[in-house]
């Protein structure tokens, strides 16, 4: 059975190149009708936080990247990597190491100073007896050969074995290090395909040969090139939001997230939009490209617009919800927020712009100065007209509304454009809302003819 993992670390927030990682490993294990396993990789005591790991949690779960096995935890298995290494020490694959930080800073300056690339002489790679003093726990590396595997994204790789030391597999306080933990976990949880950025290449081989020496199989590998901004650089804060849940913050669906994270690399013909089962139905790993991806935060944004529109309303009004409460709106006092939705999808790219400029469906509005000036006394008959009208409506619907506004128009010989736009300041507050009818429809009655009175007030007293 294929089994893949997703393995972050918990050392900040989820960023969207682990999420794009995230899913491509999710997709895969679903397509291949296989387990999808999610292990937060916690052996950095110094940085790692539980507000971190909570982080990645909520991440996972916002996206609806819904795991098989875990989240396992790298620090509940320490005895279990004491107890490997310890085999590796009896079994002469791995050994003491007690070479002094001097040493080894001295070493690499000469290796430096000749061009040489740095790495570990194997001073004590032969030691037959125990030295004395602090020491950590090296592999022993093959010293001849190459390592050479079908990398599912970039084909074949070959790295000689001569380029790759003995690296660290334990601390001198007996904690173990990266490489060896993603070995020892990858055997045990029976991986089956590791799918992850590129910047671990180097460290793949080093990862085979550790499995090779515990007489494990090694996984299939597929490595995903990064993703870079729209200036060629590695995406960084400085191309705006890289933490998944500031997306969220944003106003973002998870929906469209995912299909743009999805085709950030990937594709299947000039598909553009594809729902969840879809990509499950067509993913294929090899149709990765070698090549990194630049992220277009315009593209994004069609994309998200195109789901609040098209989106299960249920579910892009429970979203909406909670920026309401965010920018501090009680989404009780107005209209149903499937219906603001549809009133707005097409004015609005994101639900925090939505419920930025919905506020006064649901507040009081308070009109300021130049909005004011625009009410003449010449046209309060037609606004007291409109106003009566929508007092008198026996009901409250978009076409009774939009009749109240036609015939005051009749009724004062007047185009609906030399008194519609008042009417929406005194809806809104301002001058940019939904069509005029539809604006008075989810206001309602009560805070409609309310607003009306209020603004001719203002005018008549001034």
């Amino acid at each position: 059975m294929v089994r893949t993992r997703f393995a972050p670390s918990p050392t900040g927030y989820l960023h969207i190149g682990g999420a794009r990682t995230a899913l491509y490993s999710y997709l895969f294990a679903r397509q291949q009708q296989g387990q999808f396993i999610l292990r937060i990789e916690d052996t950095d005591l110094e940085r790692s936080t539980s507000e971190s790991v909570q982080a990645i949690l909520d991440a996972m779960q916002w996206l609806n990247l819904q795991y098989d096995e875990g989240p396992y935890y790298q620090t509940q298995h320490f005895d279990r990597y004491r107890d490997v290494i310890a085999d590796m020490l009896n079994a002469g694959t791995a050994y003491r190491c007690y070479c002094s930080k001097e040493h080894l800073e001295a070493l690499r300056t000469e290796q430096m100073a000749a061009k040489q690339k740095p790495r570990y002489d194997g001073r004590c790679r032969h030691l037959q007896e125990a030295g004395e003093g602090a020491f950590v726990v090296r592999f022993k590396n093959p010293l001849e050969g190459v390592v050479e595997f079908d990398d599912l994204v970039r084909g074949t790789l070959r790295f000689a074995n001569t380029e790759l030391d003995d690296l660290i597999i334990a601390r001198s306080d007996g904690t173990p290090t990266y490489n060896f933990t993603v070995v020892v976990d990858d055997w045990d949880m029976k991986i089956t395909h590791v799918i992850r950025g590129d910047d671990h290449i180097n460290n793949t081989p080093r990862q085979i040969n550790i499995l090779r020496a515990l007489g494990a199989t090694p996984p299939h590998y597929a490595h995903v090139p990064m993703i870079l901004g729209s200036d060629g650089k590695r995406l960084s804060k400085r191309h705006g939001a890289v933490s998944v849940m500031q997306y969220r913050e944003e106003g973002f669906l998870p929906e469209a997230l995912l299909n743009y994270l999805a085709r950030l690399g990937w594709s299947y013909g000039d598909q553009e939009i594809f729902s969840m089962a879809e990509l499950v139905q067509f993913f294929n790993v090899n149709n990765i490209s070698r090549s990194p991806a630049a992220f277009n935060p315009e593209k994004l944004l069609w994309l998200n617009q195109h789901y609040i529109k098209t989106g299960d309303p249920a579910h892009v009004a429970n979203e909406l919800a909670w920026h309401m409460e965010q920018v501090g709106i009680d989404a009780n006092n107005g209209p149903t927020l499937v219906d603001l939705i549809a009133a707005q999808a097409e004015r609005t790219k994101t639900l925090r712009e939505m419920a930025e400029k919905s506020r006064y469906f649901y507040a009081d509005v308070q009109l300021a100065g130049d909005m004011k000036a625009q009410f003449t006394p010449e046209l309060m008959p037609v606004l007291k007209t409109v106003r009566d009208g929508l007092v008198n409506l026996p009901t409250w619907d978009k076409e009774a509304i939009h009749h109240v506004l036609q015939q005051a128009a009749e009724m004062h010989a007047l185009k609906l454009g030399k008194f519609a736009p008042l009417v929406r300041i005194a809806m809104t507050g301002g001058t940019v809302s939904p069509p005029i009818d539809t604006t008075i429809l989810l206001i309602g009655r009560e805070r409609a003819v309310l607003r009306m009175d209020q603004a001719m007030l203002g005018v008549m007293s001034a």
